[in-house]
């Protein structure tokens, strides 16, 4: 991995508010803000500026040498008519599909930046599907409120019949069928908040992103990523709700931020069955140190769209509290790719609400929390679509509270393998359980003070 540089940006600097931004949260910006950046770009990039303020826009477009700088007290507010986002071709969850511009997007781009101590808002309440039995009963009369559909059951809260309609038809890949008229059902679908695509020399620093209509930052198949002191929130109820998921990406440092979201906080991933393969970009490269984790499906997670392979990856001196999982390895048949050479060392852990660690390559698209520990056990010939989990190192872990410590479920036809963990502390109710797992090294470890 050789040494990561800041992007190359430019001294001039352009204010949105010079340009006739008006910060009342009222009045639609996106016009001054596709202005000013195309103005920046035609004289080789720079700095944009946003002061304190709330300034709703629509979909903004970084370019090449351009940093967004939102200062203390700046709000960047998205509208929620998703007239203002256009359907185009991209990928999400793995798949070529279709889905709604990001309200930030880059493509193609090199040396972009978002910096400063301001606030990004998706207002992705307008967006998300709410399952009832995630809130509690003030917070379902505040979402009825909204007006929209339910479910035929009433166990589901949706913004229109559209989104209800698409919903009924996608399944677990989040991509509705064909017949269905995009502008229909414009709602189902919500974009990432932050979508980079292809692009080269990113630095995120310092900003705090929240409220995400989908995943909250998702660079895509992007090289040299610099995030760095960030914060990143979302309703715990949130659907898709992820705080970052870095997709395929090369030479990747995640430094000192914190995470509370609905979904997988920390999340690896590159791409998804066939087309994953088809892509076969790998995710490769990338150290995680000094952040912390409250709520979220997984602390650090890596799949279950992992077909184009993961590797050479240290996660470091992290906390979780209170997440669903602590450590989270998913796959299931079908996925193919490799995962291999990653090192978590020295993760405390707090009140973790099911597994401390778990590698599961039975996933079926539920939270652990919901998971069935049953498995399919029939045998089949391992092939490329097999997913392949070898050569893992876990060490120094320190978890005060989980359901079960370690759970190790591998698949017959290709088992585990090459998994050490070692020098680690665990208090939980369960201790370490191992299915279709070879080669497995526990050396070190306690469970309740018992060695393992």
């Amino acid at each position: 991995m050789p040494k990561l540089e800041r992007p190359s940006i430019p001294g001039r600097t352009i204010s949105v508010a010079d340009k006739g931004a008006v910060g009342d949260g009222v009045v639609l910006n996106t016009a001054v803000f596709a202005e000013a950046i195309g103005e920046l770009a035609e004289n080789g990039g720079g700095t944009l500026t946003v002061p304190a303020g709330i300034y709703l826009t629509g979909p903004i477009t970084l370019r090449s040498n351009i940093c967004l700088n939102l200062e203390k007290g700046a709000v960047l507010s998205f509208s929620t008519d998703p007239a203002d986002y256009p359907v185009i071709d991209t990928n999400f969850e793995g798949l070529d599909v279709r889905r709604c511009t990001s309200p930030i997007n880059a493509s193609g781009a090199h040396d972009i930046a978002i910096t400063g101590e301001g606030i990004i808002d998706g207002n992705g309440d307008a967006w998300r599907e709410v399952k009832r039995r995630k809130v509690g009963d003030d917070q379902w009369k505040m979402v009825m409120k909204r007006g929209g559909v339910l479910s035929d059951d009433g166990k589901v809260w949706f913004p229109d019949e559209g989104y209800k309609a698409a919903r009924a038809t996608a399944g677990t890949l989040n991509k509705p069928s064909d017949d269905l008229d995009e502008s229909e059902i414009i709602t189902f679908l919500r974009p990432v908040m932050v979508s980079f695509r292809e692009c080269e020399n990113v630095l995120l620093e310092g900003v705090t992103f929240l409220n995400s209509p989908c995943w909250n930052i998702h660079p895509l198949w992007c090289k040299n990523l610099i995030v760095k002191d960030i914060i990143v929130r979302n309703p715990h109820y949130s659907t898709n709700g992820d705080g970052i998921d870095i997709d395929a990406c090369e030479n990747v440092i995640l430094t000192g931020s914190t995470f509370d979201v609905g979904d997988d906080a920390i999340c690896i991933k590159s791409g998804k069955d066939e087309d994953g393969r088809r892509h076969a970009r790998v995710c490769r490269n990338l150290v995680i140190d000094g952040c912390t984790v409250y709520h979220g499906h997984g602390g650090f997670v890596v799949g279950s769209e992992m077909s184009g392979g993961v590797e050479n990856i240290a996660v470091r001196n992290c906390t979780f509290l209170g997440t669903d999982v602590g450590l989270r390895f998913k796959s299931t048949r079908g996925r193919g790719g490799e995962v291999k050479n990653i090192l978590c060392e020295n993760i405390r852990m707090k009140d973790i609400v099911t597994y401390a660690v778990i590698f599961n390559l039975y996933y079926a698209g539920v939270a652990a929390t919901e998971m069935s520990q049953g498995g399919l056990v029939e045998e089949v010939k391992a092939d490329e679509t097999t997913p392949d989990f070898h050569d893992i190192t876990i060490r120094g872990i320190k978890c005060a509270g989980a359901a079960q410590a370690v759970y190790l479920n591998g698949l017959p036809e290709l088992p585990l393998r090459n998994i050490s963990i070692s020098d680690s502390d665990f208090a939980a109710e369960k201790g370490v359980e191992m299915h279709n797992s070879v080669d497995i090294t526990i050396d070190g470890v306690k469970v309740n003070g018992k060695e393992v």
